[in-house]
């Protein structure tokens, strides 16, 4: 009998603890997806501040500025969905974005673009378009330059879409906007990074990477009507976000 009242408390103790720990571990995981949430609640909040008060002066500000409302409006919308830690650090992530957008904006129009911002995931390996280059691909004109015109009025800061980085600058128009919705590249893509920046210093495709690149996606260039949705995540407000961007960045009064 004695046995087995030792045995009976033995395992009450050990259900004690188990509930312990779990409870234990749901609590500090409620507290890292409160501050997660207040962090990117923070930058989200910056991000605002500069979109509701700034009005660009020509159109290269004002499209900076319109892509900057968007991302505004995006991470809002993550925010209010954000139900992990992941899904938080990415609606800073996505506020980030949108800062460098309001820095485009601000230096088109003369003034100190503020702080550093963190770096994009991908932002670095993409580089930076470093020269004037204008092209013609498959019968349609192409621009790219490190500095804003009323022909390259489209701003963007760097980064991977659809697994290919895309180097910061102007550009003519947002020729990358397809493959961000779709999760892939169309038919030609290959030529038009290859002409746009194939020997071009500073950027990936310096030495003819754009054809590496084509060879290594698994034929996604070919992939005419396949369903290539699958996981945005960031960039436009999904449900299922990836990235992990790590709070602690003051941003100061930018």
């Amino acid at each position: 009998m004695t046995g087995t009242i030792v045995t009976l408390l033995v395992v009450v103790g050990i259900i004690a603890g188990v509930v312990w720990l779990v409870r234990q571990k749901t609590a500090a995981q409620a507290r890292e997806l409160e501050d997660a949430k207040s962090e990117a609640r923070r930058w989200v909040e910056r991000l605002g501040g500069q979109v509701l008060n700034l009005i660009g002066t020509d159109e290269p500000s004002k499209q900076a500025l319109a892509d900057a409302s968007e991302r505004y409006n995006a991470a809002g919308s993550q925010l209010e969905q954000a139900k992990s830690t992941a899904q938080a650090r990415q609606v800073t992530e996505t506020a980030y974005e949108g800062l460098y957008y309001v820095r485009a904006a601000r230096s088109a129009m003369g003034l100190d673009p503020g702080p550093e911002l963190p770096p994009l995931p991908g932002q670095q390996r993409a580089g930076a378009v470093s020269e004037a280059r204008d092209v013609e691909v498959e019968g349609h004109s192409y621009s790219a330059s490190p500095n804003p015109s009323d022909r390259n009025r489209h701003y963007y800061p760097g980064g991977n879409v659809a697994g290919r980085p895309v180097p910061a600058g102007w550009y003519s128009e947002p020729w990358w906007k397809p493959a961000l919705v779709a999760g892939a590249w169309g038919l030609g893509s290959a030529l038009l990074f290859s002409s746009l920046f194939s020997g071009m210093s500073g950027v990936a495709y310096a030495d003819g990477y754009a054809d590496g690149a084509a060879a290594a996606d698994g034929g996604m260039d070919g992939m005419d009507g396949a369903d290539a949705g699958g996981d945005m995540g960031g960039d436009m407000g999904g449900s299922d976000w990836g990235g992990d961007m790590g709070g602690g960045f003051d941003f100061g009064d930018f």
